[in-house]
């Protein structure tokens, strides 16, 4: 049955922001055929940094903006990933333009490249995307990586599974370290020059997936498929990327670090670790600012809720505590924190996360390559693989999770 609803809502593509196929009660998809399910409606009346609360712990997901009572059923939970959103546009990252599909247009060309071209305000913006077509019985499952097809994956995990392969080129939509107001996406919205990376890059995945829309009934794509990776500040970008755009039924995000899963909160109290003071404030909104050192308690969400924003889809992320300034523990934290959102609705085994050390940063070490098979292979192939126990973090075992997590 799920399975069937699950190709019924696949099978009609929408064109708009809002998806066509609701959720039933009894089902939860995999993946969406629409950037979003619900609108994010007018903006809410956010409060000042003096009017907010102090909060020592990480915020509730499931509560309410209004403390009215938390999310029981699964059928508000895309009422509560709006409000989320809305937070985290106000307070962290900028708005996420909102682009009609109808302004995109894609070629594939040959085997090799997507060009997908969009068209706002009489200005163009091109992203040309190298891609690895495997030959493919049916359509094709399909990874974006951030700068390379496979991120920092090794490329072999997704080759020797017939699974294409398109590097996401981010720094055609915005720099790494931006000058506001003087990229490429600021030509098509030259009212957003607030908005920080991590706002501008997730715009520009989405249009790639736009593009492969556009590509029609002749493309070599499985819609339904789409997975996205990278590490680092590229992990980062993959799972804000997955956050908010519900097309993408898998993210691995490898080592993202500071700014990515981990709780500016938690990482607060570590040592010289990549802190909410001490992040780079081109990857978000510059007003960020006022919220480090003392005062990161004031901010009003934490990044265990961005993570929480990939559900019901799936999410596995991956840890590396050789490195100070990932600040592991803070990452771990968080993904207990996530865990506890899919459980609340029955789906705990479409998220993990393996902390493992004695390797390079972005480099995937043998231990943890069956984890990560075992995510590829029913998330992107449909295998009946078992998930439900990877949480791993061994040299974690003695923190105090209960001292963040309240809820």
């Amino acid at each position: 049955m799920k399975k069937q609803f699950l190709n019924a809502c696949l099978s009609s593509l929408c064109a708009g922001v809002i998806c066509s196929c609701a959720p039933q009660n009894t089902e939860i998809p995999l993946v969406y055929d629409c950037e979003n399910n619900v609108e994010l409606g007018d903006a809410a009346a956010f409060s000042s940094l003096e009017e907010l609360p102090e909060i020592a712990t990480l915020p509730d997901p499931l509560l309410w903006a209004d403390g009215s009572g938390r999310v029981e059923r699964f059928s508000d939970w895309e009422r509560r990933r709006a409000e989320i959103k809305r937070a985290l546009y106000h307070y962290v990252i900028g708005q996420k333009p909102t682009t009609s599909i109808d302004s995109v247009e894609a070629e594939l060309v040959g085997d090799t490249l997507l060009r997908v071209t969009v068209r706002q305000n009489a200005e163009e913006l091109i992203i040309s995307a190298k891609v690895k077509l495997p030959a493919c019985e049916e359509k094709c499952p399909v990874v974006i990586g951030i700068g390379f097809g496979s991120g920092s994956l090794p490329p072999d995990l997704f080759d020797s599974r017939n699974i294409a392969q398109i590097g996401f080129p981010f720094f055609q939509v915005m720099s790494h370290t931006q000058t506001r107001g003087n990229e490429p996406i600021n030509r098509l919205y030259p009212e957003l020059t607030a908005m920080g990376a991590y706002s501008a890059w997730p715009w520009g995945v989405s249009r790639l997936i736009d593009g492969l829309t556009k590509l029609g009934a002749a493309s070599p794509f499985n819609l339904s498929r789409i997975a996205i990776t990278g590490c680092s500040f590229a992990g980062k970008m993959a799972l804000f990327s997955a956050a908010l755009d519900e097309r993408i039924a898998l993210c691995i995000a490898q080592e993202p670090g500071g700014g990515g899963l981990n709780s500016w909160r938690v990482s607060e109290t570590l040592g010289h670790v990549e802190t909410l003071g001490r992040t780079n404030y081109a990857w978000f909104l510059e007003s960020l600012r006022q919220f480090a050192d003392s005062n990161v308690s004031r901010l009003p969400i934490d990044h265990h809720e961005v993570a929480a924003l990939v559900a019901p889809r799936a999410l596995l992320v991956l840890g590396n505590p050789d490195f100070e300034w990932l600040a592991e523990e803070s990452n771990y934290v968080s993904c207990c924190a996530t865990r506890k959102v899919y459980e609340h609705f029955g789906i705990g085994d479409r998220m993990g996360y393996s902390i493992v050390g004695g390797h390079g940063h972005c480099r995937l070490p043998d231990e943890q390559r069956p984890e990560v098979e075992a995510f590829i292979d029913r998330f992107m192939l449909g295998k009946e693989v078992k998930t439900d126990s990877i949480m791993r973090a061994d040299m974690f075992a003695e923190v105090d999770v209960e001292r963040w997590i309240e809820f």
